[in-house]
């Protein structure tokens, strides 16, 4: 057990927002403890576990994700990212790192949000060849983007490198072979996926977290799109 005092990450039990958060923690080898909420089961989809907490842990702005460390409590996943970036400098050093970072963090959670929306739609098989339709295009502005650097915010590791290996590994899971016409971001996966510790990625693939629902973690009736993740 380290001496550092630990951080504590709570969230869902689930993937979703928090996922990129702790390969973060992992890679960086952060002391750190979870605590995770669980959603009880359909029909009402139980949330009192969080919500009878929610109000009394002294965060500004409660919800989760939230990270407390000592006396700083965050909430929203980008910042709780860019907070554990900070104290391993990789946040970006020149001003065009710091540009690239601060445009891809926010264009993968724009992303991100179009294929949650989607996965939340109670009408979401009938939207789903719309989505796939308009993917490619979006996934060639990413793999312009990153042209033939080895990371989102040139040749070093930044934490936007877990926030896009997430989104995109999440389209993965939803249609396979999105990433075939862009070599680049297939070799971005695989350098990643060298880079992050085996072992964490395996631990955190084999934890809890990976259940079966909604494919965003979501607490919504009737929904057919499921996997494992």
């Amino acid at each position: 057990m380290s001496s550092k005092s630990s951080m504590v990450l709570g969230y869902w039990d689930i993937r979703g927002l928090a996922h990129a958060i702790r390969l973060l923690l992992e890679f960086t080898d952060s002391c750190y403890e979870e605590k995770r909420y669980t959603c009880g089961e359909a029909p009402d989809y139980d949330r009192s576990q969080w919500l009878d907490v929610k109000f009394k842990l002294g965060l500004d702005f409660p919800n989760l994700p939230y990270l407390m460390d000592g006396k700083n409590r965050i909430t929203q996943s980008n910042a709780i990212l860019r907070y554990i970036a900070r104290k391993h400098n990789m946040c970006g050093d020149t001003e065009e790192e710091k540009i690239r970072v601060d445009i891809v963090e926010n264009q993968v959670m724009d992303l991100r949000t179009q294929l949650i929306r989607l996965c939340y739609n109670s009408d979401h098989e009938k939207m789903k060849p719309q989505y796939l339709e308009q993917l490619p295009g979006q996934l060639k502005q990413f793999s312009m983007f990153l042209g033939k650097y080895s990371w989102f915010a040139g040749d070093k590791l930044t934490f936007v490198d877990f926030l896009t290996y997430d989104v995109l590994d999440q389209n993965r899971m939803f249609e396979p072979r999105c990433l075939e016409e862009f070599p680049n971001l297939k070799a971005f996966m695989c350098r990643f996926e060298v880079m992050v510790p085996i072992l964490s990625l395996t631990k955190l693939l084999q934890s809890p977290l990976v259940t079966e629902g909604p494919y965003c973690g979501g607490f919504l009736p009737n929904t057919s799109f499921c996997l494992k993740f």
